[in-house]
């Protein structure tokens, strides 16, 4: 594992890709309940082929969607992290995203792992900003993002990739700029 791609929290290491994380990550990307906020589950050569351009962007920029471990058990929770994303009616950005397993829900895990990605962007790569969005019945979602100390935007928008008449096109938008992490 190269350490340099590697952030700890407390009880949690985001840390680069393993083999060994596909067929967790599959059984994750297959369960109902935690793709519920997306358009589908994903089979597993879908998963694996996400896994690896995930992996890949990690290794390449040295920062980006990590793979979630709990550090005393070493078991494999899913995914925290940063990803650009440019093909939004919003500015180009960075934008923080999380998928954990079902199992690891209601842990407090998403929130203690998406703030240390925050705190990546804005102490090592002085980000400006960094936005999150999901449907906008992606409550647990919106619950991270509120305990993070982002704010939503006033306006909804429609993802470009989700089909305009699924009940999952209208997103919302939260945002947390530099200034604003500083004071928390």
């Amino acid at each position: 594992m190269n350490q340099s791609l590697t952030l700890a929290t407390e009880r949690l290491l985001l840390r680069p890709w393993r083999q060994a994380d596909l067929p967790r990550f599959a059984a994750m990307n297959a369960d109902t309940d935690v793709m519920a906020h997306f358009p589908a589950t994903l089979n597993r050569a879908d998963s694996d082929a996400l896994a690896t351009r995930i992996g890949e962007a990690l290794v390449k920029r040295g920062w980006g969607l990590w793979a979630l471990e709990e550090q005393t058990s070493g078991e494999f929770l899913g995914f925290t992290g940063l990803s650009p994303f440019s093909e939004l009616p919003i500015p180009d950005g960075v934008e923080i995203g999380w998928r954990l397993t079902r199992a690891s829900w209601g842990k407090g895990f998403a929130t203690e792992a998406a703030h240390r990605a925050l705190q990546f962007a804005f102490e090592e790569l002085r980000l400006d900003r960094v936005d999150s969005f999901t449907a906008t019945t992606n409550l647990r979602s919106i619950a991270v993002m509120e305990r993070l100390g982002m704010r939503r935007s006033a306006e909804t928008f429609l993802h470009p990739r989700v089909p305009a008449d699924s009940p999952l096109c209208e997103h919302v938008l939260y945002q947390l700029d530099r200034n604003q992490w500083s004071v928390s």
